[in-house]
């Protein structure tokens, strides 16, 4: 559901779903509508804020798109072709203690669940990131002899042969909960959307436009629009100081904050 909200001369839109693999588990169209038109109305009358260095918090969808860069630099494809950032890194710390990030593919009834990748062999779950530490690569058979290690399992078929994507991948839900995390920010910024690919696999250049609610005194005091994030991921992942205590579950009921499934890496 994408919904326009307009007034004195505004128009803003948002955008809500649900995904699941069971029926049951579906929300239903009255509440996906109401939670599309509150994340509409809410951005009303935004404003732009001035350039500043200030603390971020990502709310659970947006965090995902982290996470799936991390997942993207950690791919055999970018790695054997030395586009990533992550090369030469793995068993290296590359984020806070805090971060840990775990594919599993065998999450009962999740979108990405399945019993055997696309070459054939047995699903499992692979931690990508554990305390901050490069544990694992993403590999498929033809990647990982490339780099002279095993497969992970993590092998795709296409229409344009085999590759390398990811199954239900999930950054751990941390101690504090969303609520808290804003009312830890004096003067920040709460992202709800994000916008372009502006990420460098080969650097870790961060630059995304971005859509959120400015936060002042630990509160959510109004919306913002035509704003751009920008950094290095591996000194953003470095500085998170805090986590979520549970994140967008929507995709396959397990919490933390979720890539899609079958996400195919460069």
């Amino acid at each position: 559901m994408s919904p326009v909200a307009a007034a004195n001369g505004e128009m803003q839109r948002d955008t809500w779903y649900s995904a699941t693999r069971k029926r049951a588990r579906l929300e239903s169209p009255e509440e996906v509508g109401r939670t599309a038109a509150r994340r509409a109305l809410r951005r009303l009358g935004a404003r732009r804020v001035k350039t500043a260095e200030v603390p971020v918090v990502f709310d659970a969808e947006t965090a995902a798109g982290l996470v799936g860069a991390v997942a993207g630099a950690a791919s055999g494809p970018a790695l054997y072709r030395g586009t990533s950032f992550l090369q030469n890194r793995l068993g290296k710390r590359i984020a806070s203690s805090m971060v840990t990030i775990v594919d599993d593919g065998a999450i009962p009834a999740a979108l990405g669940s399945k019993p055997f990748d696309g070459e054939g062999l047995a699903v499992k779950r692979t931690t990508v990131v554990g305390g901050g530490a490069l544990e694992s690569y993403l590999l498929d058979t033809y990647s990982a002899r490339k780099l002279g290690l095993a497969s992970t399992h993590h092998a795709s078929r296409t229409g344009s042969g085999v590759g390398v994507a990811t199954n239900n991948l999930v950054l751990q839900p941390g101690d504090a909960s969303p609520e808290a995390l804003i009312r830890s920010v004096k003067s920040g910024l709460y992202v709800t959307e994000l916008i372009g690919f502006g990420v460098n696999f080969v650097t870790g250049d961060y630059s995304r436009g971005a859509v959120g609610l400015w936060i002042e005194n630990g509160e959510l005091a109004y919306p913002v629009e035509e704003v751009t994030i920008a950094g290095n991921l591996l000194e953003m992942l470095d500085a998170v100081d805090g986590i979520g205590s549970h994140g967008e579950n929507r995709s396959h009921g397990r919490r933390g904050a979720v890539t899609g499934p079958g996400r195919s890496l460069p």
